[in-house]
C-alpha cells in the first residue's frame, strides 16, 4: 500500500511532467546501461509498469509486477508469490520510499533472489536540492509525499540482509524546477555535480548482490599425544622369517 493517493496523482503521471521527465530520462539511461551487463534467466521489475527499465536486459524472461494496473503480475510487494532463489535480477524503481513497509519488501526480494543475484534500487535523495524542497515546501503529491530514504540507511538495511553493495551513482543535480526552460538552463549542473558534489544528486542508484556464505568445515583439534597412544601399534616383522623366504639371501 502506498502513502499517496493513486487515484488523483500517481508517480507514473508525475513522470509525464517536465519535472518528472527530467528525472526519468536519467533513470532510463542508467538502467539501460546497467541491466544489459547482468546475465541470467529471470528479471523482475517491481512497480512503474508504464516504464520498461528492463528493456536492455538480455534475460529471456522479463516482467513487471505490482499492485497497479498494467503489471504483468498483480501482487502485494510485501508478499511476493514467487519461489525462493528464482530470480537473477530485481529492480526497484522508487518502490521503497512510497511503501508502508520498505524493509519487508527488501526481505521478500532477498528471498526470491538466487545467490549472487542482483538488486538495483533507485530512490530520491533526501540530502539534495530535491530533498530540501520536500522538507521546506508542501508534501502533497508526487514525489514529495514519499518518505525519502537516506542512502546510508538503505545500505544498512541491505547489509543486514546479506547484500553486498557493488556499484552506485547519483543523477538529477539541477534544482526541481517545474518548467522545461529552467531545467535546460541548469543542465550544466549535471556534469558539474558528478565532479564537485557527487553525493548531492536528486536521485541515487544502488546495485547490490545477494551473498550467501558457504559452509566451512571446522576440524577438531586433536591431542596428538593421546591419539598416538590410542592408535594400534604396528606389528613387528620377524627378520629371520623374512630372510628365509627371500631367495636373494640364500
Amino acid at each position: 500500500m502506498l502513502n499517496c493517493n493513486l487515484s488523483e496523482d500517481s508517480l507514473n503521471e508525475w513522470f509525464a511532467t517536465p519535472q518528472g521527465g527530467y528525472v526519468l530520462a536519467r533513470e532510463q539511461d542508467y538502467f539501460d546501461r546497467t541491466v544489459g551487463d547482468i546475465f541470467g534467466f529471470n528479471a523482475l521489475q517491481l512497480g512503474l509498469p508504464d516504464y520498461d527499465f528492463l528493456r536492455s536486459s538480455r534475460m529471456p524472461l522479463r516482467f513487471s509486477a505490482g499492485n497497479q494496473a498494467g503489471n504483468s503480475v498483480r501482487l502485494i510487494c510485501t508478499e511476493l508469490p514467487f519461489e525462493c532463489d528464482g530470480m537473477d535480477l530485481v529492480v526497484l524503481p522508487h518502490v521503497l520510499e512510497f511503501a508502508d513497509h520498505p524493509h519487508q519488501i527488501l526481505r521478500e526480494v532477498e528471498r526470491v533472489l538466487r545467490p549472487e543475484g542482483n538488486l538495483i534500487v533507485s530512490g530520491f535523495n533526501p540530502r539534495s536540492l530535491w530533498g530540501l524542497r520536500r522538507t521546506l515546501a508542501s508534501k502533497q503529491g508526487y514525489p514529495w509525499c514519499g518518505d525519502f530514504i537516506a542512502l546510508s540507511r538503505l545500505k544498512d538495511w541491505l547489509s543486514l540482509l546479506g547484500f553486498e553493495v557493488v556499484a552506485g551513482r547519483f543523477a538529477a543535480y539541477a534544482p526541481p524546477f517545474r518548467q522545461t526552460k529552467w531545467l535546460d538552463r541548469f543542465a550544466f549542473m549535471e556534469a558539474a555535480g558528478d565532479r564537485w558534489w557527487a553525493v548531492s544528486g536528486g536521485v541515487y542508484f544502488l546495485q547490490a548482490i545477494k551473498r550467501v556464505r558457504g559452509m566451512r568445515l571446522i576440524k577438531p583439534k586433536w591431542n596428538e599425544g593421546l591419539v598416538s597412544k590410542l592408535m594400534p601399534a604396528a606389528p613387528k616383522v620377524n627378520n629371520k622369517i623374512t630372510q628365509r623366504n627371500n631367495p636373494d639371501t640364500e
